[in-house]
């Protein structure tokens, strides 16, 4: 338990502050709830020694009106700074996360699922921010609380506050037992609440496929699962919490039964004054309150530290060294020298070197999988090499922060993604203080503003999520205006006119001569017209390259050979 209650400490971080003011007013709220038990004394004492007049009810009425008072303000304030301190340590959790995942290999996302950090970011941390605080609170509010009221009681009657202390030992040994059990079966919990998100993303994401092939209510069988694991788990915790909660339940009753049973007893005995008796029967209806609070927050708390122990695993991920400096060349050629690279133990490249001279178009060709995106990325950093090292204007990439890096370099890939923002916005992106003029003027040069402007609120028309609302040709040519506006000295074009129809190719030509103009160029293309007048054409295969002018490629490779006439074949099909 206390492992568990540093782990949530810990990972509050800042909030920790409002975590101890919560507690800490929580105190505060139950020594004005004991003035309660005050005033219930004064009036008693009164009815047994038969005072007259109205000094009891006088004070009786105002230790009431201190509790009602005190006790609605404290509460306030304890429930502001606990609710303040759970949504902020989520919060900054998920900046975090968010921080980290830029900083990370591409390579991870092979082994770990956009669904799993969805789910760690959402339904895992949901929890924290839920009851992450609050339990904290219940817990350690609860068991300061509950020694501040057992140590009143002597003050009444040693012999009852021996009886409630081991009331509170023996709710407290069944809360270890539960916590104990919770131990193995909350993780399971946590983990498969997480895969009912995974599981839901990519039964949306594949349902064009399920409809295609006509498998509506068949092709969500992993959804399916991962809800029933989630339930059976779940099913799991109340099955063990149950029989534990009844025999804890059982023995507290016992012993509360047992402090009215001693107090009528030792008032009999004469050696427990008639009021003391009283009030003593009285605080056996609440004197375990604060000791069941306490037992609340720690049924909760290892689902808590389970949800903190998911959302943990990101920390874990592999982070490119960001011990770097913030460099900025004064010249942007490429330097490739004797690298390697592999996929775990999938080699992609081996012993690599190339050489890219700065205001130049460098065009990599090859098959399927031969790696010419993986050479591009390794370049922008998406990945580290294994072996060797790249270098942009003389210094290793690796000597730089991934920010002043990434300055250098702006990609347009094949696939264009945009945000569900305005127009304006995502072409900020690549350059977040650029003004609206700034702006329009690299629409312009990326030949979209005309399109722009037909749009129903023209640069503030808020598109759909991935640009689900623009053709693939209007997309591309936004991401060429982003890369435009970020203005960077080295261009990579990841096939960027692969899926572009006929129509937008001609608008796409101009707007990749605005982008590339006095630029170092890289650029991975299947069409011919695209890559024939580089300055050089790079052929990757099997692992190796090899570099040269279009004609001389023609001349010496066979596979840059075979790659021309069978483009020239293919433009030349007819239906």
């Amino acid at each position: 338990m206390i492992e568990a209650l540093r782990k949530i400490i810990r990972f509050a971080g800042a909030e920790r502050k409002n975590i101890r003011k919560s507690i800490f007013v929580s105190l505060l709220y139950s020594c004005f709830a004991m003035l309660r038990i005050g005033a219930i004394y004064f009036v008693i004492t009164a009815i047994v020694s038969k005072e007259s007049g109205n000094a009891a009810a006088w004070k009786a009425f105002l230790l009431l009106l201190a509790s009602i008072v005190g006790m609605t303000l404290t509460r306030n304030v304890y429930q502001m700074q606990q609710t303040h301190a759970g949504f902020f340590m989520s919060a900054n959790k998920r900046l975090d996360i968010g921080n980290r995942l830029k900083r990370i290999p591409m390579g991870f996302f092979n082994n770990n699922t956009i669904g799993e950090i969805s789910g760690i970011t959402t339904t895992v941390l949901d929890t924290v921010e839920n009851i992450g605080a609050t339990v904290l609170v219940l817990v350690l509010g609860g068991l300061v609380n509950a020694v501040v009221f057992l140590l009143m009681i002597p003050f009444f009657d040693w012999r009852i506050a021996l009886i409630v202390l081991g009331g509170m030992i023996v709710y407290l040994l069944f809360t270890s037992l539960m916590e104990h059990r919770t131990r193995k079966l909350a993780p399971k919990r946590e983990e498969s609440k997480t895969a009912i998100v995974e599981a839901s993303l990519e039964n949306i994401q594949g349902m064009s496929v399920v409809k295609a092939f006509n498998l509506a209510g068949k092709g969500d069988a992993k959804l399916r699962a991962a809800i029933d694991r989630y339930r059976d788990n779940n099913l799991a915790l109340e099955k063990m919490f149950i029989p534990i909660s009844i025999v804890q339940n059982i023995f507290l009753g016992a012993f509360k039964m047992l402090i009215i049973f001693a107090s009528a007893y030792f008032y009999l005995n004469g050696s427990m004054e008639p009021a003391i008796a009283f009030i003593m029967i009285i605080v056996s209806f609440q004197v375990f309150n604060d000791i069941e609070q306490t037992d609340a927050g720690l049924s909760m708390l290892r689902l808590v530290t389970s949800s903190i122990d998911q959302a943990e695993k990101i920390d874990a991920m592999p982070q490119l060294d960001e011990q770097g400096k913030d460099y900025s060349p004064q010249t942007h050629d490429i330097k490739i020298e004797n690298v390697s690279f592999a996929y775990g133990t999938k080699e992609i490249l081996h012993d690599i070197s190339l050489n890219i001279p700065q205001n130049t178009m460098t065009a990599f060709v090859g098959p399927s999988g031969a790696g010419k995106t993986t050479l591009a990325l390794l370049i922008s950093r998406f990945w580290d090499v294994k072996k060797g090292s790249i270098s942009i204007g003389g210094k290793d990439i690796r000597e730089y922060t991934l920010e002043s890096l990434m300055a250098q370099i702006s990609l347009v890939f094949q696939n264009v993604y945009l945000f569900a923002d305005t127009v304006e916005n995502n072409i900020r992106f690549g350059c977040p203080d650029a003004s609206r003029k700034e702006v329009i003027q690299a629409a312009k040069r990326a030949c979209c503003h005309d399109f722009i402007m037909s749009l129903p609120d023209g640069y503030d028309t808020v598109i759909g999520e991935g640009g689900a609302t623009l053709s693939g040709g209007e997309k591309q040519r936004i991401s060429i205006a982003r890369a435009i506006l970020k203005d960077a000295p080295i261009i990579i074009l990841d096939e960027a006119t692969a899926n572009v129809d006929p129509e937008n190719e001609d608008k796409l030509k101009l707007a990749f001569e605005a982008l590339t103009k006095d630029k170092t160029v890289i650029m991975i293309a299947h069409r011919l017209n695209t890559i024939r007048n580089a300055d050089q054409i790079v052929v990757i295969n099997a692992g190796g390259l090899t570099a040269g002018t279009h004609d001389e490629l023609m001349k010496t490779n066979r596979i840059y050979n075979r790659f021309v006439n069978m483009r020239e074949k293919a433009a030349d099909w007819q239906l």
